[in-house]
């Protein structure tokens, strides 16, 4: 299937790259070209112009931005020439409304969109390896299905249009209260006098083992915050989580206000742009 990638970040990049080493890629834009014409260069794609030439030339559409007024933006760009059945997927991580928005607007062009948010990081987008949780209609994911493979190795349909989105508000509600336990304990660890690298080998073997503690738990340690998530980007995230929660459940989630005031704290100091595990700064008093 003929696809067009528009976002190439640190997700938008390595996806395109493995859509190309698929035979699926034929055309990108990104807002800054020069990241554009490197992977242009590179594979040989269409560098589109206009996001209104890549919509027109294209059977399937990726989009992976940063936050809601992009996705919204560029899904109305995209419905200038978009083609009847084209598919849309949106791996941006917006609200489950934005998505539902996202849906109506290509529906009433006869296009169809998928919101596909993913998880597993910039490691997960480079390797192909994402998890992929779909909203939209379940047959339009199933014509999708195998030009998404090169992305993802785990594609689950959640249900209508808005799903994906709700279901990566739940991952990222995890993965804030994962990243405070982690960061916490090992502080704790630290201030005990013990071998911390030891710490994170048992640790890792055992009923607490997780991906975050096995893949960022020694770099924390050395003080190595290169982002594979950014911290900002998370805080993000989690605005959304919060904002979805008080307006559909109502509910108190004391771990996202939590997570929100320290992110606020060290972007304010400056550590923003690091990955999520810089939140150990703070656990550890530095």
């Amino acid at each position: 299937m003929k696809t067009g990638v528009i976002g190439l970040g640190a997700m938008g990049m390595p996806m395109a790259l493995n859509l190309h080493r698929a035979g699926h890629l034929y055309s990108i834009w990104n807002r800054t070209r020069s990241k554009a014409e490197t992977v242009a260069r590179e594979t040989g794609c269409l560098l589109a112009d206009t996001i209104k030439q890549l919509a027109g030339a294209c059977e399937m559409i990726i989009t992976c931005v940063s936050r809601d007024t992009d996705v919204l933006e560029i899904i109305n760009a995209i419905a200038t020439s978009i083609k009847p059945d084209t598919i849309v997927v949106d791996t941006s991580t917006v609200s489950a409304d934005t998505a539902k928005k996202a849906a109506a607007r290509l529906s009433a062009k006869g296009a169809c969109f998928l919101d596909g948010p993913v998880s597993g990081g910039v490691e997960g987008a480079s390797k192909g390896t994402l998890a992929m949780m779909i909203g939209g209609e379940e047959p339009v994911l199933e014509r999708a299905r195998s030009t998404l493979t090169a992305i993802a190795a785990n594609i689950v349909y959640m249900g209508p249009a808005g799903s994906g989105q709700a279901t990566k508000a739940v991952n990222q509600h995890m993965a804030a209260g994962i990243n405070q336990a982690v960061t916490e304990a090992l502080a704790f660890g630290k201030s005990l006098g013990l071998d911390m690298n030891k710490v994170v080998d048992v640790i890792s073997s055992g009923a607490c083992s997780n991906w975050f503690l096995q893949h960022r738990g020694k770099s924390m340690l050395a003080g190595n915050y290169e982002p594979g998530f950014k911290l900002s980007l998370h805080h993000k995230d989690l605005e959304i989580v919060k904002s979805m929660g008080n307006n559909s459940t109502g509910m108190a989630l004391p771990m996202v206000e939590m997570t929100l005031i320290h992110y606020q704290q060290l972007m304010e100091e400056g550590f923003g742009d690091e990955d999520i595990s810089a939140l150990f700064r703070l656990k550890q008093g530095t």
